[in-house]
């Protein structure tokens, strides 16, 4: 089979031109390979490269180097200790690698590497689909090469390794959790010897760093239907090693007659439908992690039943140390994490209540530029298969959402700014940095979402003047 007619981006044939003046041959191979093959667009290549005369130690090295003295390729980084090298072409991220064979230690996914042939190098590749190779070569342009069937695997949406899958997992254990994210991002079933080894190997995901794992979590994260792999991840063993907290939530208990729903798979079910709404990985995060204070703080009542008290507050403490542990950011991104699991239950109570003024000052306080990302949140959290009550929880949010927009219009608190500083308390009453410094500025805050006074500084200021007259504090028009 040949694909020189869908190479058609002058990156394919300046590499070509580059290897041909080097004296070496280059393949593609990989995932750009398998996209090609699929019809998925991709903008990064993988390069190996070979020398057939064996007389260059850094041959990829070489290559970018002489891609980026000829064309002015932008972003050369290399890699000596690997001999592979990286750099930006005509818009294409390119990345250069020597034809390898490697071997592996059982404490270890760093291999002992040593130079090898084309077949070599497909043969150490994950699966069957990334281990197909197009040649670049004058005479060989555009034919692919494809010792381990990876054509037919790809065609029957199947991922096995070009290899015994206990050798290839065991050597990698990263492997299982990429066969795990192909599978859920591809739409792809895993061979079953495949998935019979990972469930054998599943304990030595420990011996990969945890920032590796974090972001495979991303990825099927950021599928379409992210239950999917975690699922996978479930039943193969790998989930429990990663994120006990999410499958503690597992199971339904009963208690004089009284269930509670699977909060596992309400989770994921979650997960689903905010995946059809929104790109942004940490909100399906959140989305993910809601629930995971239900665990630690169930207790059944007998006059109401199950309750899971505090449970947004359990679960915001428990993120921060589920990104500590999986070495996921703990800046910013962290921090709204734990804000929407915080908040997770207000807008669904404000549903469920009646939506008052004062309780969507609040939440607008509380949420400020995230409300947006927390409605989104809430709404995906609607999972019941009763049409009536779904329904009537959507209509509930609508109502919910014109609230907040009048409010917000009336008294602008997504962006809390407080109408007179502590500063000004200060210089106004002539006060020292005090308790009742703060005690001034939190009665102004609490009478504005009461709806007692608007946001605005006069209102502000004339209520002030009460409260420091009520605390027996000099106000200024009494001075003398």
């Amino acid at each position: 089979m040949n694909f020189s007619t869908e190479l058609t981006s002058p990156v394919f044939k300046k590499v070509a031109e580059a290897a041909e003046e080097l004296g070496v041959e280059a393949f593609l191979i990989g995932g750009f390979v398998r996209d090609l093959i699929l019809k998925r667009e991709s903008k990064d290549l993988d390069v190996v490269v070979i020398d057939p005369k064996n007389s260059r130690k850094n041959t990829g090295i070489d290559l970018a180097r002489l891609l980026g003295s000829k064309y002015g390729a932008k972003n050369l980084s290399e890699h000596k200790n690997f001999g592979t090298a990286g750099l930006s072409l005509d818009g294409w991220d390119v990345e250069f690698v020597v034809a390898r064979k490697e071997s592996y230690s059982r404490n270890s996914r760093n291999p002992e590497v040593e130079a090898g042939t084309l077949e070599e190098d497909q043969e150490r590749r994950d699966f069957t689909i990334n281990a197909m190779s197009i040649a670049l070569s004058k005479e060989h342009f555009g034919e692919l090469f494809d010792p381990f069937n990876g054509l037919g695997d790809l065609n029957n949406r199947l991922l096995k390794t070009p290899t015994n899958p206990s050798i290839t997992f065991s050597d990698d254990p990263l492997r299982m959790m990429r066969a795990i994210r192909f599978a859920c991002q591809l739409d792809f079933e895993i061979d079953p010897a495949a998935y019979k080894a990972i469930g054998e190997h599943s304990e030595r995901i420990s011996i990969i760093a945890p920032e590796r794992c974090a972001e495979e979590l991303n990825k099927i994260l950021l599928c379409n239907e992210p239950s999917k792999g975690f699922i996978l991840l479930l039943k193969t063993g790998i989930l429990p090693l990663l994120l006990p907290e999410l499958t503690d939530l597992r199971g339904v208990d009963e208690v004089e007659g009284q269930r509670h729903k699977d909060n596992f798979y309400h989770t994921l079910e979650v997960v689903d439908n905010i995946s059809q709404n929104t790109d942004n990985v940490w909100l399906r995060w959140a989305a993910l992690l809601h629930d995971i204070g239900k665990a630690p703080t169930k207790r059944f009542d007998e006059k109401i039943g199950w309750t899971f008290h505090a449970h947004e507050f359990k679960g915001s403490k428990m993120v921060a140390q589920m990104f500590k542990r999986l070495r996921l950011p703990l800046n910013e991104k962290m921090k709204f994490v734990k804000k929407i699991v915080m908040l997770s239950s207000r807008p669904i109570a404000l549903a469920n209540e009646g939506v008052t003024d004062s309780a969507v000052r609040r939440l607008l306080f509380d949420a400020g530029e995230d409300i947006e990302d927390l409605m989104t949140m809430c709404e995906a959290d609607i999972t019941t298969k009763n049409d009536r009550k779904r329904q009537k929880y959507l209509k509930n949010f609508i109502i919910v959402r014109s609230k907040l927009k009048s409010v917000e219009e009336k008294d602008r608190l997504r962006v809390w700014q407080p109408p007179v500083s502590g500063d000004e308390i200060i210089a106004r009453y002539q006060l020292k940095p005090s308790k009742i410094v703060g005690d001034l500025k939190e009665a102004v805050k609490e009478a504005i979402l009461e709806g007692e006074i608007p946001n605005e500084r006069e209102a502000a200021l004339a209520f002030l003047d009460v409260q420091a007259q009520s605390k027996g504090i000099e106000i200024p028009h009494q001075s003398a």
